[in-house]
């Protein structure tokens, strides 16, 4: 192998003594926070987006009550509900943007700017954690940051990426502090632990997988074991706290929502599995790419005739996604890829613990297998955001195979997949932002339509295109009273592609508007009709998809009397 790949040694960079390492290392982490910061601030601007909305709006909240986060209602599901039933989030990520918020404003560069501090973290703490599994961190690091989830999730503002950053320097505190015993590591492993679940609840997972990883280890319990009740009685208290501020416990609560799969989004075993396949594989796109790196020809053959039956049994109709696709071949020949490289992911896991045994290769595989299996059989939907947790754990598998099939004769070798990866995640991400920015420009679009008019103007849906029409002083629908609310003259805006949007009935209407938004780029992180469904899998059984994207719809509606009052007069 190439010395300037192997030139840092399987071991944490804390105890390298070599000058040259030091430096080595040093010049990882500046190429990796810059190659970060470049990817990602050009984005600086996008608008809020999907459930962006819901974070902010907690944020503001908080700056005005900071030990009542959730006491506020809002209408997310087409009537007013308060915030602690609609989020499924704790509140960290929302107290880190009320403190960015009241510091440098509320406006979307001070949020992403903000936001990029939790990206670095991830970036370097992924190369930081791989550099006790492999002897090419870098590699392992590059991987993870070069893909479609990362580049997407990053340029938002939930909860994710933060999550992410807590998780994976917990891990780094965790192992460094394990062997020897150092007690204050184990301590801040602990404390990041907590930050991490009160960020994102699925990080209490990080409980379960440190207390395996430590048993592999050292086959029975010791006080390590103590380390790892902080964060059980951080949950707990948090609960407690919860249960007495708005009568439920949102950790539980939480818990019941992920699974509550709404019957009409039920899908047989192997179509979810190759919904599950395709998330993974398009969401960590480096697998598929560095794959004539990882596996020999056989193993590819292997993988591309899986794959080709997997979409023939989809094109043939034996496997029903239950999608709005209408160009199905096209959706197909990407799905084809997509699978491919989730089984390479999933079989980079595998082969890992069965080739060596030990409670290095069984955390890794532990951590995949765990957020896969809870990503697309536990969660209510598959999406890239329950996927993304897998990222730092895939980019060092990926370097463990590069390593154990010897095939890694230098860094240029790696640039060209590397590299298109990169480029095909910040497509992905320029999508994203424009289908983000295309609700903005329908919201400024609606309100100088509507300015001269002296009717109210009311809308449905949500996500990003509910935060600009409040902004522009228009009224969500609360479906529970609107009959009583709405005048002759009002408004109703419908948009097409979005969530909890209902109809209005004709004998109501006047006249009606159809509003399109072009989409330049061809490709979308959400659109039924190439089956791309990166934040719900209801949408399309693909995380993103290349094509002919349709222009983002609005329905603009005016308003008459009721029929009853109608005929009244």
């Amino acid at each position: 192998m190439n010395r300037e790949l192997s030139s840092t040694a399987n071991r944490p960079p804390s105890e390298s003594g070599s000058p040259s390492l030091v430096r080595s290392i040093e010049r990882d982490y500046l190429l990796l926070a810059g190659l970060t910061l470049l990817s990602l601030l050009p984005f600086s601007g996008k608008p809020f987006h999907v459930d962006d909305i819901l974070f902010v709006s907690t944020a503001r909240h908080i700056a005005e009550h900071p030990f009542n986060p959730y006491g506020f209602n809002i209408i997310w599901y087409g009537f007013a509900m308060p915030m602690a039933e609609v989020t499924k989030n704790p509140p960290l990520a929302s107290y880190y943007g009320a403190l960015l918020g009241s510091l440098a404003g509320w406006s979307e560069r001070v949020w992403h700017i903000g936001f990029l501090l939790p990206a670095v973290a991830l970036t370097l703490g992924t190369y930081r954690l791989a550099s006790h599994f492999t002897r090419i961190p870098l590699i392992a690091a590059a991987s993870a940051l070069l893909t479609p989830v990362f580049m997407v999730s990053a340029t938002g503002v939930m909860c994710d990426v933060m999550m992410l950053g807590f998780w994976v320097w917990a891990a780094v505190f965790w192992i460094d502090g394990f062997n020897p015993r150092r007690p204050l590591y184990l301590m801040t492993s602990a404390l990041l632990v907590a930050a991490a679940a009160l960020t994102k609840y699925f990080a209490a997972s990080l409980i379960l997988l440190f207390l395996f990883y430590s048993l592999m280890r050292q086959r029975r319990l010791g006080s390590w074991a103590c380390y790892l009740l902080p964060p059980v009685v951080a949950l707990a208290g948090y609960h407690w706290a919860t249960q007495a501020l708005y009568g439920r416990g949102l950790l539980w609560d939480a818990a019941i929502y992920a699974h509550s799969r709404p019957a009409n989004q039920q899908l047989p075993f192997l179509a979810q599995s190759l919904i599950g396949l395709s998330f993974a594989g398009g969401c960590l796109l480096s697998a598929l790419a560095l794959a004539p790196l990882l596996w020999s020809r056989r193993q590819m053959a292997i993988g591309a005739v899986v794959s080709g039956l997997a979409t023939l049994s989809v094109a043939a109709g034996w496997v029903h996604l239950s999608t709005h696709v209408t160009h199905w071949r096209w959706m197909e020949i990407q799905l084809a890829f997509f699978v491919a490289g989730g089984l390479s992911l999933l079989a980079l896991a595998v082969i890992d613990v069965w080739k060596n045994r030990d409670a290095d290769s069984s955390f890794l595989t532990a951590w995949m297998l765990g957020t896969y299996l809870f990503a697309v059989y536990v969660n209510w939907t598959t999406n890239g955001r329950s996927i993304l947790p897998m990222v730092p754990a895939a980019g060092i598998l990926i370097a463990r195979r590069l390593e154990a099939t010897q095939k890694l004769v230098s860094l240029a070798r790696l640039a060209v997949p590397l590299g298109a990866t990169g480029i095909v995640a910040l497509w992905i991400a320029c999508a994203d932002a424009g289908w983000a920015d295309s609700a903005k420009r329908a919201a400024e679009l609606i309100h100088q339509k509507t300015r001269p008019e002296s009717g109210m103007i009311w809308f449905a849906g949500h996500w990003g295109f509910q935060y600009y029409m409040q902004a522009y002083g228009a009224h969500s629908v609360d479906i529970s009273n609107f009959s009583s609310r709405f005048h002759a003259g009002d408004f109703v805006v419908l948009p097409k592609n979005n969530t909890n949007v209902f109809d209005i009935a004709p004998e109501f209407v006047t006249s009606r508007e159809v509003i399109e938004v072009p989409m330049p780029r061809r490709a979308a992180t959400m659109c039924p009709e190439l089956g791309a469904g990166f934040y719900s899998s209801v949408w399309g059984p693909l995380p993103f998809s290349a094509g002919p994207v349709t222009p983002e719809r609005y329905s603009l509606l005016r308003l008459g009397a009721p029929p009853a009052t109608k005929g009244s007069q």
